[in-house]
């Protein structure tokens, strides 16, 4: 049968014209996992000119039903995946959205063909589905007559690719890695894996710490949460920062963005809490919800409250050490680029405030132009040679907004 989705291939190609090659490719394997996959696999041969001959990625999923195939295709960017997503922003279940991932192709390949095999009324069966890049909006499938697999999944394969060999290993790998290393971590003990022409994706080299089995206990119930943290190289995409709560059979209940997150100094991490606490816990309510609740485990229990400022303080000490590093840099950046003043007088207590700052609110030094760096430099200078210590976290307070662990910690560096 033949299907057109109702948008021109023109204006899909428009509304998909801000995917790159490793965002496309990447979707198709959130479109794995978005279908109960613990694998998916990258398979792909280059020709003796370095370009890719064939790609196909294959998961082991539950399939694409036919049954389901137009409310799949058909309400392009209004996907039945993207409601599920709507009803679960806060996991990890459902990643892909907007119903574009079986799109995005035609920015590294012509052509693409699923083959899938799904679970229907207790029978398995399969079906081809084809899309060709010069006519995005319509799509060919057929129902097999004899399934193509004895289990369910889903094999789309490329043809007519438009990436080379060197583009896929020095681009698109490392862009994976990043991409899914907080994911791959999440689910490690449940065994997920990608795997690229038979090996795993190694993310190691995109840790700069990993620490495990660290344990925090609140006494009163004698609750046991069981932490894992590991700070990440570089960026994790549209993930940010993340804490992710994990019952006792290591599946992921809830995530939310961890204190640290945005703040500025690229201190990219994610933290693992596992305990049997967070079944049946109800992750809806506010900590300051004062309603009385059916479940006695929610953010308002004590040992809710108790976790998380652990957490935080946990947080915060693993922070410093990068931010300490972070502030020489910028002392040296600020030297090199002549933000400095040139008179010596009272220099080193500058510095040290400077860098000091820095290592409480580093947002306070981000996304500035030359001469505000100046400005501000200057106006701390002022200030701490006029002896005026004590305006300048009133002047922070009307630029940025500080915690009150910052405000005590300003407040002894400034002795007030």
């Amino acid at each position: 049968m033949s299907n057109n989705v109702n948008i021109t291939s023109n204006g899909i190609q428009k509304v998909l014209r801000n995917y790159n090659e490793k965002q496309a490719l990447s979707e198709y394997i959130w479109n794995g996992f978005d279908a109960k996959a613990d694998a998916v696999e990258i398979i792909y041969t280059a020709n003796a000119l370095g370009f890719i001959d064939s790609l196909e990625i294959i998961d082991n999923g539950y399939g694409i039903n036919f049954k389901n195939l137009k409310a799949k295709f058909d309400p392009f960017y209004e996907s039945e995946k993207a409601k599920q997503l709507g009803a679960n922003k806060n996991k990890s279940v459902m990643h892909g959205k907007n119903g574009v991932g079986r799109l995005t192709f035609f920015k590294f390949a012509n052509d693409a063909e699923w083959q899938t095999t799904f679970l229907q009324n207790e029978v398995l069966k399969s079906g081809r589905i084809q899309i060709g890049v010069s006519a995005l909006n319509n799509y060919q499938a057929h129902l097999l007559e004899i399934p193509l697999s004895s289990k369910s999944g889903t094999r789309v394969l490329f043809s007519n690719l438009k990436i080379s060999d060197d583009y896929l290993v020095q681009e698109i790998i490392p862009y994976l890695k990043a991409e899914f290393c907080w994911f791959l971590e999440l689910n490690k003990k449940r065994g997920f894996t990608i795997l690229i022409n038979g090996e795993a994706l190694d993310y190691t080299d995109n840790i700069l710490h990993y620490e495990e089995d660290i344990e925090i206990k609140y006494d009163d119930s004698n609750t046991l949460f069981r932490l894992k943290f590991v700070q990440w190289k570089e960026s994790l995409h549209r993930e940010l920062s993340k804490a992710y709560f994990i019952n006792e059979k290591g599946e992921e209940m809830h995530k939310e963005y961890t204190t640290l997150n945005k703040k500025a100094d690229e201190y990219f991490h994610s933290v693992y809490i596992e305990s049997e606490f967070f079944t049946d816990f109800d992750f809806n309510g506010s900590e300051f919800d004062t309603q009385v609740r059916l479940y006695n485990r929610s953010k308002s229990a004590p040992e809710f409250k108790f976790l998380t400022k652990k957490v935080n303080e946990f947080l915060r000490d693993k922070r410093k050490p990068f931010l300490k590093e972070y502030s020489g840099k910028l002392i040296e950046k600020y030297e090199d680029d002549g933000i400095l003043p040139l008179d010596k007088t009272g220099r080193e207590n500058l510095l040290k405030v400077l860098r000091s700052l820095y290592e409480i609110q580093p947002k306070l030094f981000s996304n500035l132009s030359i001469d505000q760096k100046k400005t501000i430099v200057a106006l701390f200078n002022t200030l701490l040679q006029s002896n005026q210590k004590a305006q300048i976290i009133s002047i922070l307070e009307h630029i940025i907004e500080l915690e009150e662990e910052e405000k005590t910690e300003l407040k002894a560096l400034l002795g007030n």
